[in-house]
């Protein structure tokens, strides 16, 4: 199997009043696909001043990498709450990838896009990466403004970037910020895949509506798993899984990845 490629920002994360340490949805996805094999690739962006500890921690991982220097590192600020909420801010908004990164990719079948901000994949970036895979996104792609200061999430997406997506994650607060489950479905991206923490995730796909159920994993920072549960998805779908099957897939897999006490950052 060749197994699928992740792209996306890494970034820097200050977690409840800690150090600033590695997290991007490359990272968080590589963790999950470390444990699945399958000649996945990871591709991810940083500035050259902080590429030592970005790619450092990606190495780490053993998943082959591919690093592409950007103009500015995305940063976050993170806090989290004893009720399992938590509020971000963003510190540093990133920048965005252009065309000529989109063509040092390669090729899969499937491609993981690991947006952390609405303005990292414009609309023509993902028809270049569309041409040859199928895209999974983020629902961070649509909802979080890349502005800096208190991240509030909104509706004001480019509806262009969904033309070029197989498959949408969406966990609560985004499904919320886009007006609720039947918003999301009318949008018409043939794959939804709804994650609704520890209680479980929901595929929509072809008119058919599946609950997946999710193993409870007791973690104070679970941020990271929904980089992990679209990796395992996309991964799955790449292998030959129907959507549904893909989300009993990722499920199991985001859980494993808690389980081992490594997710640690923005997802």
């Amino acid at each position: 199997m060749r197994g699928i490629v992740v792209i996306g920002n890494l970034a820097l994360d200050r977690v409840d009043g800690s150090p600033p340490r590695p997290g991007g949805a490359p990272l968080h996805a590589a963790r999950a696909l470390r444990l699945l094999g399958g000649g996945s690739r990871v591709v991810a962006r940083a500035s050259e001043q902080d590429r030592r500890p970005l790619a450092g921690a990606l190495a780490t991982l053993g998943v082959p990498w591919t690093f592409v220097p950007a103009p500015a590192t995305t940063a976050f600020t993170i806090d989290n709450s004893a009720d399992g909420s938590r509020e971000m801010a963003i510190e540093d908004a990133g920048s965005p990838w252009t065309k000529e990164d989109a063509r040092l990719v390669g090729r899969a079948s499937w491609a993981q896009v690991g947006a952390l901000t609405r303005a990292d994949f414009p609309a023509e970036v993902l028809a270049v990466l569309a041409r040859d895979r199928r895209l999974a996104l983020d629902g961070q792609a649509l909802v979080r403004p890349a502005a800096t200061g208190r991240l509030v999430l909104d509706a004001d997406f480019d509806p262009v970037v969904l033309r070029h997506v197989q498959a949408l994650k969406l966990n609560e607060e985004e499904l919320e910020a886009l007006g609720g489950e039947e918003a999301a479905t009318s949008l018409g991206v043939p794959e939804l895949i709804l994650t609704h923490g520890s209680t479980g995730a929901t595929v929509v796909s072809g008119g058919v509506r599946e609950e997946i159920p999710v193993r409870r994993v007791d973690t104070t920072d679970p941020t990271g798993a929904g980089d992990a549960f679209l990796a395992a998805y996309a991964w799955a779908r790449a292998a030959g899984h129907r959507p549904g099957s893909a989300g009993r897939h990722a499920a199991v897999t985001a859980a494993r990845v808690l389980e081992l006490g490594e997710s640690s950052a923005a997802g």
